[in-house]
C-alpha cells in the first residue's frame, strides 16, 4: 500500500503529508531533482515564510494586547500587572528570536505594526470588557518601543 503511495508524489501530497515530506527528504538527500514533486514543494518553502510571518504578527498583537491593558485596564492592574508583565516578556523574546533567525522579516513587522496594533486594541477592549476608546486609537508607543525590553507604559 505505501509503495503504490510512493509512486505518485503528486498523490501521496494529497493522501499522506507526512509520507510526501519524508519521501520528498530521501530525494532531496540522493539529489535526485527529477523525480522530486517541484509544485508542492514550492508551495511548501513559501509556506515556511508566511508561517513566521502570521507568528510574528499574533506575538505582536498579544504583546500590544498586554501593554494596553497594564497601562488602561486599571482596576485589574494590581492584581493582574505581574502576569502582564510575563506575557509582555515572552512575546518579546519570541518576537526576537525570529527576527534573530530572519532579520529580513523585520520591515515586514514595520508594515503590519499599524494593523496588529488596532488588533491587539480590539482584543484587549473584549477581554478586559472595556469600551474600545478606553485604549487610545493611535499606537501608544513606537514599534521600536513596544519591542524594547526595558519600556513599560
Amino acid at each position: 500500500m505505501v509503495a503504490e503511495l510512493i509512486k505518485n508524489t503528486k498523490d501521496l501530497y494529497d493522501t499522506d503529508y507526512n509520507l510526501w515530506v519524508l519521501e520528498t527528504v530521501k530525494k532531496l538527500e540522493k539529489r535526485d531533482l527529477d523525480s522530486l514533486d517541484w509544485d508542492n514543494l514550492i508551495e511548501e518553502v513559501l509556506d515556511l515564510s508566511r508561517r513566521d510571518k502570521h507568528k510574528l504578527e499574533s506575538l505582536l498583537m498579544r504583546l500590544i494586547e498586554h501593554l494596553l491593558k497594564l497601562a488602561y485596564w486599571e482596576s485589574e492592574r494590581d492584581r493582574n500587572k505581574n502576569h502582564w508583565k510575563g506575557e509582555i516578556i515572552n512575546f518579546r523574546k519570541q518576537i526576537k528570536r525570529i527576527l534573530k533567525d530572519s532579520p529580513s522579516l523585520q520591515p515586514y513587522l514595520k508594515d503590519v505594526f499599524e494593523e496588529c496594533y488596532q488588533d491587539g486594541r480590539q482584543i484587549a477592549s473584549q477581554r478586559a470588557g472595556l469600551l474600545l476608546d478606553t485604549f487610545p486609537e493611535k499606537p501608544m508607543a513606537s514599534l521600536e518601543q513596544i519591542l524594547d525590553e526595558n519600556w513599560l507604559p
